[in-house]
């Protein structure tokens, strides 16, 4: 489904009764809400109302030219649930996706029941300018990110996945190649320009914070940051897993996360 923000389109997936409590999930650079498959069975079967969302400028989202901060990210969400009339929710992200949670929080923390950020940091990490220099000059150069798909897919999985899961190693590969550049470079520079680290300690938000223990994008270190700074935090880790744990280890990310959203019920 799709809704007008200011000239653009967002698109958006709800599924599950209309009076289920309302689980938002948001999705990590160069994918999209499709990333949250693995999750979707597991939450409607216990009659929760499921609201993915994507990112400007990716999957069914239009683009906006230029920089974005993560305050703008977050204030698509709050324009999404406006939309939908959706007064509260129950709060999922991942990478940038737990990013932008985090802005959310921050200012429209009156809106969350509870948050649940994964293999996500809590402010522009070390060098990151360094290391992203040539992946956002292949991307320009390009048009395209293409060229950054495979070695996404190295960062996101661990060596096993792609032969135990073939299909679904396609499914988001493609992904990656096919989102566009505008919203990969939009996003990466909100990515090299945020620090929440001062006011993590003000949100008032149950938070539980969960990193694959392998991530080397995201690591479990600054994961453990943001759980130690917001009040009452907690942190869970999944083992053999880098940044996708949600998609590598279903099972286990569903049973915490599961137990987590139904402890805020």
């Amino acid at each position: 489904m799709l809704f007008d923000l200011k000239g653009r389109h967002i698109y958006y997936d709800l599924a599950g009764p209309e009076a289920g409590p309302v689980v938002c999930l948001t999705h990590s650079l160069a994918c999209d809400g499709g990333m949250w498959a693995e999750q979707l069975p597991a939450l409607l079967a216990e009659g929760y109302r499921v609201l993915r969302l994507d990112m400007r400028g990716h999957g069914g989202s239009d683009p906006v030219s230029g920089p974005y901060t993560m305050a703008e990210l977050a204030g698509d969400v709050a324009a999404a649930l406006d939309f939908l009339g959706i007064a509260r929710i129950q709060y999922i992200g991942l990478s940038i996706g737990g990013m932008l949670g985090q802005a959310f929080a921050i200012a429209h923390g009156e809106r969350l029941v509870s948050a649940m950020w994964c293999d996500t940091a809590p402010q522009t990490m070390a060098g990151a300018k360094d290391a992203w220099a040539p992946r956002i000059a292949a991307v320009t150069k390009a048009n395209s990110v293409a060229p950054l798909a495979d070695g996404t897919m190295e960062r996101w999985f661990t060596d096993g996945f792609k032969p135990r899961n073939p299909a679904r190693w396609k499914q988001l590969h493609a992904t990656v190649g096919g989102t566009s550049a505008a919203g990969y470079l939009g996003c990466a520079a909100a990515i090299l320009d945020f620090d929440f680290t001062a006011k993590l300690p003000q949100v008032k938000v149950p938070t539980l914070v969960i990193c694959g223990a392998d991530d080397q994008s995201t690591q479990p270190a600054g994961n453990r940051r943001i759980a130690s700074l917001v009040p009452g935090g907690r942190y869970e880790e999944i083992a053999n897993a880098r940044h996708f744990p949600n998609v590598e280890h279903p099972a286990t990310f569903n049973r915490i996360m599961m137990g987590w959203l139904d402890s805020h019920r």
